[in-house]
């Protein structure tokens, strides 16, 4: 069994190797455990360090393409080196690495194929009321969007089996962890939690630069994971509440036309025949964004497949030359 633990980097020189420093060596059901260094196109020593404190293997963005971009790009390199486990932590030292054990023993135990560190939010001095607000905010979304029930959903502290690393796909460049769970949630993966420690930090957040600005890209975000995860729930919402509203105000206007005093009304009947249009065109795309998801579900199907695949190739190719020299004795 191989664990391999990556970290995602954009110009961590400063911290890289206090991380390093922490993270094991040796993890108990595991035969090999390996360090990956993901640099985002780092400008500064990042990689250096990275060497100096005896990385085992270092992945290169020719450029900066975000967090997300970069935790992909882990796993794929992940599963080329034939990690049966990858655990995800962050360059800052923000995780106590001494909760690694606790972190795959779930997946050991196969009680789970993806496990999230949750974090003790209300205890963490250095975040702000409104952080911990929309950390606990975003969590609900997520367990609403997801059927799951995870307590910290952005925390980036998490294990992964081979399996499920197979068949994530992130289309959001700006964070991997709330996406992740969905799609978790979707697949019908196991994911748990598990309680963790933190430790002192180290340096500001990248992601949360003001809370104006992690608010508003937080917002869209979580709008966007709807629109793809729940494309029939998202825009029928819509074109429900659009052809309700113009079926309420049609309501409004046959009353007063019944009545006798339908004559000056008639913005009411062409803004009642606007919104059942827009309502009925909105339902339509439901339809259509659902048929879409289907597909895409299908592709990923198709990918995890042909993964498997290639793995059970592998396999079966390492396992040849063992079974030639058991015949030839």
């Amino acid at each position: 069994m191989k664990l391999i633990i990556q970290i995602p980097c954009y110009n961590e020189a400063d911290t890289l190797a206090i991380a390093l420093a922490s993270l094991p060596h040796e993890v108990p059901g595991f035969d090999n455990v390996e360090w990956l260094i993901i640099d985002d196109g780092s400008t500064d020593d990042t990689v250096r360090v990275a060497r100096e404190n005896g990385v085992d293997h270092i992945v290169r963005h020719t450029c900066n393409q975000g967090l997300a971009r970069a935790f992909m790009t882990g796993l794929d390199a992940g599963l080329r080196l034939g990690a049966d486990v990858i655990v995800n932590t962050d360059a800052d030292n923000q995780y106590n690495a001494d909760d690694i054990p606790a972190l795959v023993l779930p997946i050991l135990e196969r009680r789970a194929d993806i496990v999230v560190g949750a974090r003790p939010i209300e205890s963490i001095d250095h975040f702000s009321p409104e952080k911990k607000l929309l950390q606990k905010l975003g969590s609900w979304v997520v367990r609403m969007a997801s059927n799951t029930d995870i307590p910290d959903a952005p925390s980036g502290f998490r294990a992964m089996s081979r399996a499920a690393a197979q068949r994530l796909m992130v289309f959001n460049d700006y964070t991997y962890t709330l996406e992740t769970i969905i799609q978790a949630g979707q697949k019908n993966m196991a994911i748990t939690s598990v309680p963790i420690r933190v430790n002192e930090d180290l340096r500001p957040s990248r992601l949360v630069k003001s809370i104006p600005s992690y608010i508003k890209r937080s917002i869209f975000t979580i709008i966007r994971i709807f629109a793809i995860y729940r494309p029939f729930r998202f825009f029928g919402t819509i074109g429900a509440v659009l052809f309700g509203a113009g079926f309420l105000i049609g309501l409004r206007f046959l009353y007063f036309y019944v009545t006798g005093r339908g004559g000056g009304h008639v913005q009411s009947l062409i803004l009642c025949g606007l919104l059942l249009g827009m309502g009925f065109q909105t339902l339509l795309v439901a339809f259509l964004a659902d048929l879409l998801a289907a597909n895409r579900k299908l592709l990923e199907d198709v990918r995890f497949k042909m993964e498997s695949r290639r793995d059970a190739d592998i396999n079966m190719g390492s396992s040849a030359p063992a079974a030639s020299k058991e015949r030839a004795k």
